[in-house]
């Protein structure tokens, strides 16, 4: 896990390209939740998401290490590779994105947009993620997985300004998907020596890391398939589930109808436009009522979410399903 000389170190690329994100205390949230709530901003990235963090201090890394690489390849649900293909544009190296299929349109038109080369395989991400290391074997590129030291210590940057703007948080409710972002907080709490609860946050349909957290080892389940597409992950990733175990207080789950009225909670009491994942923390922070101390701070660690899927989330619709 970083320190936070490793952090601290990590800050001086992220900086480079970005801004310390924000962090406020809502009011309306507030009287919803009945505590005091921050939200960490992630939304406000260049990308959109907490992941670009993660990107900037990889890439910048592996432009300065000799020999140059012929190039990046990951997998995603989109997030993480907006991240990677940001990052490496700026250092002119070529990045490649496998998709699974039905993959958010938004986010596979930014990471293009960004300069990605997008491949679409597989039902899933991790279908999607066997397939990219295929490539990078058959292609000679290296592959970049979800769990990293230079990704989570580019990550822990959001937490290190959350905890240095805001002291005595209680509770940080952490949205889960491959777990970089909330091992990211764990190590900037621990790092800085304090107190707070760190509760991870999965969808009830895609919960292979609360259930891993309960059994003590990873399970991987069958499915994954929640709105929170950022979340839809099957298997565990065995260090970022170990770290978890170690430093969380909870691993909790709440289903996709709290995940889309989080969504609705943020847009009414913020104005701001929060995806699933990044609506998640809210979500099991208003479950928890009377339950997370006096102060709490959730994650709103993306805001990247179509269109189409936000209307129907705002107007309260249930989803149309093939089968209904």
């Amino acid at each position: 896990m970083p320190t936070l000389a490793d952090i601290d170190a990590a800050t001086r690329h992220v900086y480079a390209a970005m801004a310390p994100t924000p962090q406020y205390a809502w009011p309306l949230l507030a009287r919803r939740a009945g505590c005091e709530v921050w939200v960490k901003h992630e939304n406000h990235t260049p990308i959109g998401a907490f992941k670009v963090r993660g990107g900037l201090n990889l890439m910048a890394q592996l432009a300065a290490a000799a020999p140059r690489i012929a190039g990046v390849i990951s997998a995603t649900r989109g997030n993480h590779g907006q991240s990677l293909a940001f990052a490496a544009r700026q250092h002119g190296i070529r990045c490649r994105i496998v998709v699974p299929e039905g993959n958010s349109r938004g986010k596979n038109a930014a990471m293009e947009a960004l300069g990605a080369e997008l491949v679409v395989h597989g039902s899933d991400f991790d279908a999607a993620r066997e397939h990219a290391t295929a490539l990078a074997h058959r292609d000679g590129l290296r592959l970049v997985g979800p769990f990293e030291p230079e990704l989570v210590a580019g990550v822990a940057t959001y937490a290190l300004e959350l905890f240095r703007a805001v002291h005595d948080i209680d509770t940080v409710y952490a949205p889960i998907g491959c777990g970089s972002g909330i091992c990211g907080l764990i190590a900037a709490r621990d790092a800085l020596h304090l107190g707070t609860r760190i509760v991870g946050v999965v969808a009830t349909k895609a919960n292979a890391y609360a259930q891993s957290f309960r059994a003590g080892r990873p399970i991987e389940t069958p499915t994954a398939v929640t709105v929170a597409d950022g979340m839809a992950v099957r298997v565990p990733v065995p260090a970022a589930l170990d770290v978890i175990r170690r430093g969380a207080h909870d691993v909790v789950e709440v289903s996709d109808d709290d995940i889309e009225a989080a969504m609705r909670a943020f847009f009414d009491d913020t104005h701001q436009v929060v995806e699933g994942a990044g609506a998640a923390g809210l979500a099991a922070l208003l479950r928890a009522r009377d339950r997370h101390g006096k102060r709490s701070a959730v994650i709103a660690s993306g805001g990247n979410v179509d269109r189409d899927l936000y209307t129907r989330v705002l107007a309260g619709l249930a989803e149309q399903r093939a089968d209904a």
